[in-house]
């Protein structure tokens, strides 16, 4: 069996069992979506969206796009990691001298704890996208840092430790536009303010991801390597197709890539992934982990509207990416 590493207990994890005669390597939640696109005032939709333990209950950061097309970030918290209460205001991020940090736009969160504080990246509006980081210790402030990168770039994806003394970073160079392209990079610092060191890690196949990549939730370190999940893209005669699965990194140098299936570990087919704003879109964004059962949750955003949570388990996803690559 394969092992998490600095991982965490987390008895109170949201779960469902597989259902009987189900013998696919993730499984849905029969009560999806969990957040639906006006559960807050004003709200279009709501996806892309990243949570964490927090003080033995669950918080999160939520991409909420408003009625006029605004795309920004909203804290929310929950009990249960299934009931959520997202606050009806955008966050408010302030830089490190307590100015208060203009944005155009802010979307597609990434949230992971790392050196005593809670660390967020999305994709940051600075005259196109590029990647904003920020942190808290509350989820009330946070203070803003200076963005990772030129535009134009998304996907940003903290590791959530220095690796050989370093911070390092996944993240997909992009365009101004619905990037018809993108491969994976991963970043070095030594601050979380200046970036370099840049290595490419892995690009586009064909098939289900023969348009573009990206990286998803924060990866979680095993005794095999990095664990990562990620999506890829196909352009197909009705546009665009989202589809997730896996791959493992060397746990030094996490660039490199040891095992990605070929296979997807799951594409869009019910009526809430296939039918939104974007049709035919799984996007994961968040994994929890228990670190003594080997239970895996995951959050995704369903068609760019709503939030949708899927179940595994340490071992599925192992098995499913040695046995697919």
């Amino acid at each position: 069996m394969a092992k998490i590493l600095n991982g965490y207990s987390l008895p109170n994890i949201p779960w469902q069992d597989r259902p009987e005669n189900d013998n696919s390597p993730i499984w849905r939640y029969d009560a999806n979506p969990i957040i639906g696109r006006h559960d807050i005032p004003r709200a279009n939709s709501i996806f892309n969206s990243a949570v964490v333990p927090y003080k033995g209950e669950f918080a999160g950061v939520f991409r909420c796009d408003d009625r006029t097309g605004h795309m920004d970030l909203y804290v929310g918290h929950s009990k249960d990691g299934v009931k959520w209460e997202i606050s009806n205001d955008p966050i408010v991020m302030y830089n490190e001298k307590g100015e208060p940090v203009p944005y155009e736009y802010r979307y597609d969160p990434r949230v992971l704890f790392m050196d005593d504080k809670w660390y967020v990246t999305w994709c940051n509006g600075f005259h196109g996208p590029t990647i904003g980081i920020a942190y808290t210790t509350d989820f009330v402030h946070f203070t803003q840092l200076e963005n990772a990168f030129l535009p134009f770039n998304r996907n940003g994806v903290l590791f959530p430790r220095k690796i050989n003394g370093r911070y390092m970073m996944m993240s997909r160079p992009s365009d101004n536009g619905h990037t018809p392209f993108g491969d994976i990079y991963v970043s070095q610092s030594n601050d979380l303010e200046f970036w370099g060191h840049h290595r490419w890690m892995m690009g586009t196949w064909g098939g289900w991801q023969s348009t573009k990549i990206g990286p998803g939730p924060v990866p979680i370190e095993t005794d095999e390597g990095w664990l990562m999940i990620y999506h890829g893209v196909i352009t197909t005669c009705n546009g665009f197709v989202y589809r997730i699965s896996t791959a493992i990194l060397d746990k030094d140098e996490p660039w490199k890539v040891l095992y990605r299936s070929h296979e997807y570990l799951m594409g869009p087919e019910t009526i809430y992934e296939c039918t939104g704003d974007v049709p035919n879109v799984v996007f994961p964004c968040a994994l929890l982990v228990d670190q003594d059962t080997g239970r895996i949750t995951m959050y995704y955003g369903c068609a760019d509207t709503v939030v949708g949570m899927a179940f595994t388990t340490l071992d599925e996803l192992i098995r499913f990416t040695k046995e697919h690559s």
